[in-house]
């Protein structure tokens, strides 16, 4: 991947397409519009927790770089506010598996409401999506996006399954992020593009695919090395939730007993003290585990990068390839 001289800003990303943006927080309103006051409530929660949209801004810049117009009609505006309620859904749902009470700096829908709040809402916001959907009268998003939503539901159902914590191998772990990040990142580039040459739509199809492997990878980084002011959850919160991701992966063949013993002490703790949490980051990063998963990302970033080289030289390729180095610099 090319080098950078400075850690790439989102905002500058996402200029070649920041007037449609702008329109799909109106499109998510109307979108979840109820008369049924805890929905409505909800639902202005969630859009004051509605991010950065990444996943929107992929769709509409990969509009842009199949050959779309460089204003993307209401229709792409539409499928970028559907592929942001479904990453919201995704998020719920995930939070109140997980019973967290933060995401995003900001309390869940767990925390504000109740855990049958948030299954309800997530339910009902996938509901929401189907519909809008249904609507457009153009089947091919709805297949796409039942696919990645049918493959993120798989995956959720692996990471459910893994029942022996530390037997987890890392082909099982590239097998739980394709579908539960990567696919939704890559529908929502193949969606973009459906109305160009199916050269194309396969080809950033593709390079979503690869991205989002970076990003997730990228983003189990953060949880050994950032503190919650970067990334909006306690430090080593996967460690105390027993999740095990890459860089624990890779650092257990490496470990010496005694550290092996730290992490078998933590994943048989139910509530790990935040000191044996620390002790196990700091042998993770002595096994060279988090070395490791920045290679891997790395790896992935190029194969990204590799995908937009078929692509013709236009703003929004050249804002695709800064968003991969934005998915694995978000560390910086």
């Amino acid at each position: 991947m090319s080098q950078q001289v400075a850690p790439v800003a989102l905002r500058d990303i996402q200029r070649p397409v920041a007037a449609p943006l702008e329109r799909v927080a109106d499109e998510l309103r109307r979108i979840i519009a109820a008369d049924f006051p805890i929905i409505a409530d909800v639902n202005e929660h969630l859009l004051r927790m509605k991010g950065k949209l990444f996943r929107p801004t992929l769709l509409l810049l990969s509009h842009q770089a199949a050959g779309g117009e460089d204003a993307p009609p209401l229709r792409a505006v539409t499928l970028a506010a559907v592929v942001e309620l479904i990453h919201l859904a995704t998020l719920v749902h995930d939070d109140s598996v997980d019973h967290s009470a933060l995401r995003r700096g900001m309390p869940t829908i767990n925390a504000l409401f109740s855990h049958q709040v948030a299954v309800i809402m997530g339910d009902y916001l996938y509901s929401r999506a189907i519909i809008e959907l249904v609507g457009l009268e153009d089947l091919e998003p709805l297949r796409v996006f039942a696919r990645v939503t049918n493959e993120m539901t798989v995956g959720e159902m692996r990471q459910l399954e893994a029942h022996d914590k530390l037997a987890y191998d890392e082909a099982q772990y590239d097998a739980l992020i394709r579908a539960k990040t990567a696919s939704l990142l890559s529908g929502a580039c193949e969606v973009g593009a459906l109305r160009a040459a199916r050269g194309r739509r396969e080809t950033l199809g593709r390079f979503g695919m690869s991205l989002g492997m970076a990003f997730q990878i990228t983003d189990d980084l953060l949880d050994y090395t950032q503190p919650q002011a970067v990334t909006g959850k306690p430090s080593g919160l996967d460690l105390k939730e027993h999740k095990v991701t890459l860089p624990l992966i890779a650092a257990l063949g490496r470990m010496p007993a005694a550290d092996r013993r730290l992490v078998e002490q933590l994943m048989a703790s139910p509530d790990p003290p935040d000191e044996l949490v620390a002790d196990v980051i700091r042998a993770v990063d002595v096994a060279e585990g988090l070395e490791y998963a920045r290679r891997r990302a790395q790896e992935f970033a190029e194969q990204a990068e590799a995908e937009l080289e078929t692509l013709p030289s236009t703003p929004a390729r050249d804002a695709l390839r800064d968003s991969i180095a934005y998915a694995v610099e978000r560390h910086s």
